[in-house]
């Protein structure tokens, strides 16, 4: 049985956690469910599982109402693939870490001493958790914000490109019947310490595109990207920019 002093103890930890989360729960059983895995306190707790269920949902909701609503002429394959990138595991766990999720789970001893509170796919349990008690402690417009201030700026921004130009480029011009792009060097400049490559891009056909780069490779890319914008198939919302 859960000691007074101990709810005493805790209650400042999870106030200054709904600060970092924006949130403050009417409910906050509904956040210490959130935290609390499977391992912990055997039965007689409630894990997180059902929570990440719901906030799984919740997240991938949230996502694509705010990628239709920030990026009005992308494609639908545009915007699935930045969904796919934003909902992945991974960038879950990384925001989990950002809130400092780890010191606040709930866990069995044994998860304890094997590294738990750094685990990255509990992380990532935890941080849909959180969305789903969110969720049913505040509804849908607590929850979108919640995700709007956690996963805001990896929206406008991803950690990869939603599309490599060159790979684009040559899918472009297969599907309409042209040979593959071909690149070839134009010039090269600047001092052998910190070179810059002028590239061209080639479909026979049609005009050169040209772009330099620190790179061969990166110049290449440019070019690509170049021959792209020049017909109307390359915009910041298919690369990750602020459109």
């Amino acid at each position: 049985m859960t000691k007074p002093q101990d709810n005493a103890r805790k209650l400042p930890d999870l106030a200054r956690l709904e600060g970092r989360l924006g949130h403050a729960f009417a409910d906050r059983s509904l956040l210490e469910t959130a935290l609390t895995h499977m391992s912990a306190e055997g039965a007689r707790r409630a894990s997180y599982q059902r929570l990440e269920f719901l906030g799984d949902r919740v997240l991938g909701l949230s996502i694509a109402d705010m990628l239709f609503a920030r990026y009005p002429q992308a494609e639908e394959g545009d915007m699935s693939r930045r969904l796919a990138d934003l909902v992945r595991k991974e960038t879950c766990a990384e925001v989990a870490t950002a809130w400092e999720i780890g010191g606040y789970l709930r866990l069995g001893e044994g998860e304890i001493l094997g590294g738990a509170r750094k685990n990255k796919a509990i992380l990532a349990d935890v941080c849909e958790s959180i969305i789903g008690a969110v969720f049913i402690d505040g509804g849908y417009d607590a929850a979108r914000g919640l995700v709007e201030r956690a996963f805001g700026e990896r929206l406008l921004k991803p950690a990869r490109p939603l599309r490599d130009a060159k790979t684009a480029l040559q899918e472009w011009a297969q599907g309409r019947g042209y040979q593959t792009p071909t690149y070839s060097e134009r010039g090269r400049s600047g001092p052998d310490h910190a070179p810059l490559f002028r590239v061209a891009a080639r479909i026979t056909g049609l005009p050169d595109a040209e772009a330099e780069g620190p790179s061969k490779r990166l110049a290449e890319q440019s070019a690509a990207e170049a021959f792209l914008r020049r017909e109307g198939l390359w915009s910041e919302t298919m690369e990750g920019g602020n459109g």
